[in-house]
């Protein structure tokens, strides 16, 4: 009788346990996570879109600043090597400021704020287009505040991929915008800008890093009730 005492509640809370652990790893496995809170997330996918744009006016920029401000503004190659030192480093301190006023003045709403960021940027990149040559201080002005601007946006998509999905896929969402930027950004920012440079000049190309300033915005807007899908979301993995 001891026995039976002593095997009686191993008996009954063995299987019960292990119910519970197979229950648990099929209800979270990795598949179920990848398909149903990133790839059919409809939130991610917006701001993958955006990344990709946010990504085309960086490098598109950046990679081309040297070629324009020599071919068109009548840069030397000294001041040339300033303005792209300075368009890199005005990152830190845009991207600080970026994220402070993500979290105290628009209230954690990552989406806003990106689009105020990006409606700066795009005011920027205009002045930077149609600044006339022999202004250098202008277009120094201009290149670095697209450089202060632009990187803000970059980190608050990454930081938004992992508000948006429940935690257990945050690194998933994450990776998953990441690869749209770099690919469908970086990637084809220099082909993109090259092909459209050789066949409508620069004008042609400024229309193109425009035109992904406004479609980064467009992608940013359906996001911006956002806290609500993450809230949601969570608590459906808790």
């Amino acid at each position: 009788m001891t026995s039976a005492l002593n095997e009686g509640p191993f008996l009954k809370t063995c299987p019960i346990s292990g119910t519970s652990s197979a229950s648990h790893e099929e209800e979270f496995s990795a598949k179920e996570i990848f398909v149903k809170y990133v790839l059919r997330n409809k939130m991610l996918w917006y701001i993958a879109l955006a990344n990709v744009f946010v990504y085309l006016l960086r490098y598109g920029v950046l990679d081309w600043a040297p070629t324009y401000l020599k071919e068109a503004k009548g840069f030397t190659v000294d001041k040339t090597s300033w303005a792209y030192f300075f368009y890199e480093w005005a990152g830190i301190p845009g991207t600080l400021l970026c994220g402070w006023m993500s979290d105290k003045i628009f209230r954690g709403n990552r989406g806003l704020t990106g689009m105020v960021f990006m409606a700066l940027v795009t005011v920027a990149t205009r002045v930077y287009w149609l600044n006339p040559a022999g202004n250098p201080m202008v277009d120094m002005i201009a290149l670095l505040s697209i450089g202060f601007l632009i990187y803000g946006p970059v980190m608050l998509i990454g930081l938004q991929a992992l508000e948006l999905a429940p935690k257990k896929a945050a690194g998933t969402a994450a990776g998953f915008t990441g690869l749209f930027g770099y690919l469908g950004g970086s990637v084809a920012a220099s082909a993109a800008m090259g092909y459209t440079v050789d066949h409508f000049g620069w004008d042609g190309g400024f229309v193109l890093l425009v035109g992904a300033c406004l479609l980064a915005m467009a992608f940013l807007a359906p996001t911006l009730r956002h806290k609500q899908v993450v809230s949601q979301g969570r608590e459906a993995l808790a």
